[in-house]
């Protein structure tokens, strides 16, 4: 039937509809994800089911709309980035009238018993006052805290702390401790010195409302890579469990912690005391199967489909969560379950350098971690110590953004995972160099003008992008290659560059930001400063729910294939036939979509101003350590903040 119908359709139709296709895909794929996402246990509040309700409304009529647009006209009138770009602000209003929707005190308590059906912890009105104090302008959206610490109400309290001391009492396990006893922070010994800075830049995150917690250790993942990987039917098993545990009527509740807390935790010190480890250690080899896909539904595509064709990208895999090229969200490009060809695309699931992982629940605090792992997620001690920071000079000023340099710039060691026998193709770091400098002269999709405000994909060679669109790109790989058996041959398909001055990134308008071996620690420093930054990676942490895509940063999906689109959209093109005498030839084939680009860059650094502090850091952890201590305390059942 469809065959007849290609038939009887006018020939020039034909290639439009083809065009068309992966747009109706992603966003019918995209509809049919957030459902499920709706009728899931973990996205079953009402203000987050009305976002998901309002994402399909988009999509229904934004992508089906550009699809429709495609077919009867040969090409869309409006870009995709404008539609996601007003979407995004949509997002962020909602977003802002339930996470700060609480005005005092009162309104916190209640509002936190609506969100997450049980009473806060003790302490919380210090923690509230700290929040407050310091203007904080999120009082309610703690949801990541949570989702990790919910599973835990399976476990008891004991076994807890037994775990604790075990993780932290074994130089294998790659983890370091902080003992907090009467409101003051101790550093664990023995922590090996490459990696001490992380646990001493959490001690000194905790030393600022230490006096408000109860006694307890505290375990740190000192590696990049997340740890926990509970199988998800494992997983089920736990959240059940811990929702059967229904909360006591306020007027029986006991405010204040156990007064013999200091009694149930072991001494973590020397940090050699134990050989015992529950961690497997899974580095070199890929991870994907026994591992990552686990963590997902049995239905889920990752556990039923397996994608062996790696030549060419499985626009079915990135459909759920993009728009045409282009991902609708950040948190949504991340899920893995919907993903099968992940296996292939990043190093930490190809070959990683290290990966001492559990698949059983235990308390490790880590930077970041992959969607579906259950490392407890805290602010990075990476960030909060300023281990590289936004910091212009006059030798590197930050211009406004329409005084930059209108080129896309990066520069970044092979960190990701140990390559051996080329496994470096699927690792984005290293396809990401061979796209933008065109190693082997591959062919790229751009979405480009077909007329006045009209846009057309087009196939062309990628070399072209900047001969012909003149799209300016800065892209190194830095020297010495890395993690690798095979650095000779990347760095003869890739080429190096010199290391330069971190600060020098802000001459540039549109600066890149990819994963390494765990997150990445310039995301930050670059929403600080007046440039555009494009965002891609697998890895959540701390902030992602209180970031909005399209309006605080560009995303980019991880397989890359919509990277010279965006750049064609914020860049601008030139005409092909720019510099002949022809006076009908415009200079430009689409001029740069400086205000937008301008707009994005300015309330990413407005917001980062405002949510992404040291300050916010703070309040966070705390908040998190406080759900901890009632986890941690024998009395749980019973204890909670009382007004």
């Amino acid at each position: 039937m469809s065959t007849l119908i290609f038939e009887q359709m006018p020939f020039p139709y034909i290639s439009q509809i083809h065009a068309a296709i992966p747009v109706i895909a992603s966003s019918t794929g995209a509809v049919l994800f957030l459902l499920s996402r709706i009728l899931s246990e973990e996205e079953s509040k009402p203000l987050y089911r009305t976002n998901i309700v309002l994402q399909i409304l988009f999509l229904l009529v934004g992508g089906v709309g550009l699809a429709f647009a495609m077919t009867k006209h040969h090409f869309s009138h409006t870009h995709p980035i404008d539609l996601l770009i007003h979407k995004a602000t949509l997002n962020y209003d909602n977003y802002l009238l339930q996470a700060s929707a609480s005005k005092n005190l009162e309104d916190a308590v209640r509002e936190y018993w609506k969100r997450y059906r049980q009473h806060p912890p003790p302490g919380f009105d210090k923690w509230f006052e700290y929040a407050t104090n310091r203007s904080s302008v999120i009082i309610d959206d703690f949801d990541q805290i949570h989702e990790n610490i919910l599973p835990f109400k399976a476990i008891s309290p004991a076994e807890i702390r037994d775990m604790t001391h075990k993780l932290a009492t074994n130089p294998f396990n790659d983890l370091g401790a902080i003992s907090i006893r009467m409101g003051q922070v101790k550093v664990q010994e023995g922590i090996k010195p490459t990696h001490a800075w992380m646990v001493t830049g959490a001690a000194e995150m905790i030393e600022n409302f230490a006096q408000h917690l109860p006694d307890m250790d505290l375990v740190f993942n000192l590696n990049d890579e997340p740890r926990v990987a509970v199988p998800w039917e494992k997983m089920l098993l736990l959240k059940q469990a811990a929702h059967a545990r229904l909360p006591i009527p306020q007027e029986e509740l006991l405010d204040r912690w156990s007064g013999d807390r200091q009694l149930g935790w072991a001494p973590v010190e020397p940090a050699d005391q134990t050989n015992q480890t529950i961690f497997t250690d899974g580095a070199w080899r890929g991870v994907f199967d026994p591992y990552v896909s686990a963590v997902c539904p049995p239905s889920s595509r990752v556990r039923t489909r397996r994608v062996w064709n790696r030549h060419d990208i499985c626009l079915s895999c990135a459909a759920p969560h993009t728009m045409g090229q282009f991902p609708l969200d950040f948190n949504l490009a991340t899920e893995i379950c919907h993903q099968p060809d992940l296996a292939f695309l990043h190093g930490l699931l190809i070959s990683p350098a290290s990966f001492k992982v559990s698949q059983e629940l235990i308390p490790v605090f880590s930077q970041s971690a992959l969607a579906g792992f259950s490392d407890i997620l805290f602010p990075s001690p990476w960030n909060y110590m300023d281990k590289i920071e936004y910091k212009p000079s006059k030798e590197h000023p930050d211009p406004e953004y329409a005084q930059k340099d209108n080129s896309l710039y990066w520069v970044g060691s092979t960190s990701e995972g140990y390559s051996r026998f080329n496994e470096w193709k699927g690792m984005p770091r290293q396809r990401f160099s061979h796209l933008i400098n065109n190693n082997t002269h591959s062919q790229v999709s751009v979405l480009l003008p077909a007329g006045k405000d009209q846009y057309q994909y087009k196939i062309m060679d990628g070399s072209a992008l900047g001969k012909e669109l003149n799209l300016r790109t800065d892209v190194h790989i830095a020297d010495p290659i890395t993690r690798c058996g095979d650095c000779d041959t990347q760095r003869d398909e890739l080429g190096t560059r010199s290391w330069v001055d971190f600060q020098a990134h802000w001459s540039h308008r549109f600066l890149f930001d990819l994963d390494g071996a765990g997150f990445s620690g310039r995301f930050l420093p670059f929403l600080q400063s007046h440039s555009l930054p494009l965002r891609t990676g697998l890895f959540r942490q701390w902030f992602d729910s209180r970031v909005i895509s399209w309006l605080h940063f560009v995303p980019v999906d991880i397989r890359l294939h919509g990277l010279w689109s965006t750049l064609a959209y914020f860049a601008g093109v030139t005409s092909p036939n720019a510099g002949t005498h022809n006076p009908k030839e415009p200079k430009m084939l689409t001029d740069a979509h400086v205000n937008e680009g301008w707009w994005i860059a300015e309330q990413g650094r407005k917001w980062t101003e405002i949510a992404l502090r040291k300050e916010d850091m703070e309040i966070y952890f705390f908040r998190l350590l406080l759900e901890w201590g009632r986890i941690t305390d024998d009395q749980r059942d019973v204890l909670g903040y009382k007004l």
